[in-house]
């Protein structure tokens, strides 16, 4: 294998996986188990970064045959530049979180062991990485089930809660039904491959050969997306996230979010673009609408909640709706033979999928700092951490900023280039197309104000104000472990905000091995300073003159304001003529949200109470009101409800079966073997 990119990738994979043979000799000491062990995950991260930046800077493909798995199927691997991208993504979140890790974890030492923690986090990262570089369906699927196992038991580290077994019970059933479709999905390109007449169709080199009939390579393709959206949780295949991401340790909900549903885009990816290759467009509009859809209302579904952890869950699927955006557009600029509008539209798909890895990483870690300190999740029972937690809060502002595609953060730059895909769709030649697509940018638009008012709620009812809980708790700031994973995310959100142009040069390879074409050109055809897709003089944008122009407007505010004594005076706030103001008169969560509420509140079930204590005295004035808000998903309802009670319902007949009698028994396998003596005939 060599020192090469595949290497150092291997060297990442084989560190976890060897990281384990030592955590039994650890056990004794947990402190020193958490310090060694995610240092070492730190490290392996580092290899997996060299690798992937290695692959996709060279534009190499690295191939290797590993003489496992089953008689005469080897497993497979394989590095090139879509696969590198990947593990650069995964490792670089993994590195910040690793970091990260070593303060968060120590706050189970007392409370309950971390072995098993330690042991699945490794497993689950090198899952993550071996997914990205199988060359085989076999080798694919033992990764996938491995990722999917390990995060199963990161989400059930708390396993003493009922929460946190029914999350991860939906969670590994709704990832192996995917899993099974994914599975159908290899079979229908293998046996193609080979005729059904041999094993060795399972190659991806035997699938990307294959000459697939379109309405075979039809099936295909739904299945692997049916398949990969239920691990991605597109909607309406969403429901098992946000019961999952809030329960598990926060450091794992970083990478679950961040990284592990971006395995799902690389399999659509993959499989849409390199093993099956041509398409007709509407396979591109399918990916389009579920994509709007997921994006629109998972924002929705975000702005509802009031646990921090949940709110975040359903960003993920807005973002990840985003990101599929990028991709379908860039599939319908396939299909109609405009390579360079498909190369845009994938460039920034997959941007996105870096800077939401970034992003999301810092949200999810910031919020495990405030449940660290607070011992919180709720905001209603938050406030006023921005006096406690500097650092804290304005890291946590920084992702708030990112998310909600502002310049001069990485968010801007991904969501700008999908719109600039979307204002070049005139001149695709199907008239429908032409009708739909400025819809979806209008909807691509409405998801992008509503992210920005539901994190000016997330930020506002979390830190700003003054405490809302019952008890006053000892809120303390995060470690220095936890804040340099931190700081190292909210750079990375700034760099690549202000300096896409480097990142877009790097990673043009990707569209030129998969849709004939690069942008860098036309990208950057005014040096590094100015990002120019497709055509100067339609668009352009420069993130670091809006950042020192931000930089000059803040300074210069600052300089008039202070540079004179008493320009700038401390009073008390206004309090409109009423001086008992406390905390629980300021804006919550729920109150926030009510216009939001009000006008798409036909998309949710939603169950309002109000409670009236009447006043023994004063029997007008009502001595306590309680006020109870339940917004429910109405896809588990229309879904899932109904699958769940068939299920019980064909369990309690089935039990019927089991008589406990010996006669009984002998009668069914009687039963059963007349029936296969007919059937052979």
């Amino acid at each position: 294998m060599g020192i090469g990119p595949l290497g150092l990738t291997a060297s990442s994979i084989v560190i976890l996986f060897s990281f384990i043979l030592f955590i039994p000799l650890l056990k004794s000491s947990q402190r020193l188990l958490i310090n060694l062990s995610f240092f070492a995950f730190s490290a392996a991260s580092i290899l997996g970064i060299a690798g992937g930046v290695w692959t996709v800077g060279a534009g190499i493909t690295n191939k290797f045959i590993i003489p496992l798995g089953l008689p005469d199927l080897p497993f497979h691997l394989r590095l090139d530049p879509l696969s590198g991208f990947f593990i650069t993504v995964i490792s670089l979140l993994s590195f910040f979180v690793s970091l990260y890790s070593i303060g968060y974890v120590k706050g189970y030492l007392g409370k309950r062991p971390v072995t098993n923690l330690v042991i699945f986090y490794s497993l689950f990262l090198a899952g993550m990485m071996m997914v990205v570089i199988a060359d085989d369906a076999l080798f694919f699927l033992i990764s996938w089930e491995a990722m999917a196992a390990a995060s199963y038991f990161l989400v059930m580290f708390e396993d003493e809660n009922l929460e946190n077994r029914k999350a991860a019970f939906l969670y590994i059933i709704v990832a192996h039904v995917g899993a099974i479709a994914i599975l159908l999905s290899f079979g229908i390109m293998a046996g193609l491959a080979t005729g059904f007449e041999s094993f060795s169709g399972y190659t991806f080199d035997a699938m990307r050969e294959a000459d697939v009939p379109l309405k075979w390579a039809t099936a295909a393709f739904l299945l692997a997306f049916f398949g990969f959206a239920a691990k991605a949780g597109v909607i309406p295949l969403h429901v098992w996230l946000p019961e999952a991401h809030p329960v598990a340790p926060s450091n794992v909900s970083a990478l679950m979010s961040g990284v592990m549903l971006k395995t799902a885009i690389y399999g659509i990816v993959r499989v849409s673009f390199d093993l099956l290759g041509g398409f007709p467009w509407w396979w591109g509009a399918l990916v389009l609408i579920f994509g709007l859809i997921s994006a629109v209302m998972g924002v929705l579904y975000a702005l509802m909640q009031h646990d921090l952890k949940r709110l975040l869950a359903y960003h993920s699927v807005e973002n990840i709706g985003i990101i599929l955006v990028g991709i379908g557009l860039s599939m319908i600029f396939t299909s109609f033979n405009m390579p360079m509008l498909a190369a845009l539209g994938l460039i920034a798909g997959l941007y996105h999928t870096m800077n939401h890895a970034v992003f999301k990483g810092l949200l999810f870690m910031g919020a495990g700092a405030v449940l660290h300190a607070t011992g919180e999740r709720d905001m209603e029972e938050m406030g006023g951490l921005i006096h406690r937690m500097k650092w804290t809060a304005p890291l946590f502002l920084i992702g708030c900023v990112s998310i909600s595609a502002l310049p001069p953060f990485n968010g801007f730059v991904s969501e700008w280039l999908t719109f600039q895909a979307f204002l070049l769709s005139p001149v695709l030649p199907s008239p429908l197309l032409r009708l739909l697509i400025p819809l979806g940018a209008a909807l691509l638009a409405l998801s992008a104000a509503l992210a920005a008012a539901c994190f000016v709620k997330a930020f506002g009812v979390t830190f700003l104000g003054h405490w809302r809980g019952r008890h006053m708790p000892r809120v303390h700031e995060a470690d220095w472990f936890m804040r340099s994973g931190m700081i190292l995310a909210a750079l990375s959100c700034l760099l690549l905000g202000v300096l896409p142009t480097f990142v877009i040069d790097w990673m043009d390879i990707i569209p030129q091995h998969l849709v004939g074409t690069k942008i860098g050109a036309s990208s950057g055809a005014y040096g590094w300073l100015w990002l120019t897709p497709i055509a100067p003089e339609r668009a352009s944008y420069s993130g670091i003159s809006v950042f020192f122009g931000i930089l000059f407007v803040v300074a210069l505010t600052y300089l008039v304001l202070h540079i004179t004594r008493g320009h700038v005076e401390r009073v008390p706030i206004w309090d409109c003529g009423f001086a008992k103001l406390n905390e629980r008169m300021q804006y919550n969560a729920a109150s926030f949200s009510m216009p939001i509420r009000r006008i798409f509140g036909f998309l949710f079930k939603i169950k309002e109470d109000v409670k009236l204590t009447p006043c023994s005295t004063h029997k007008p004035f009502p001595k306590k009101l309680n006020y109870h808000l339940k917004v429910r998903d109405r896809f588990w309802g229309w879904i899932y409800k109904p699958i769940v009670e068939s299920c019980f319902w064909l369990a309690r007949h089935a039990g019927k079966l089991q008589q406990g009698r010996v006669q009984a028994y002998l009668i069914y396998s009687f039963i059963t073997i007349i029936i296969l003596l007919l059937f052979s005939r």
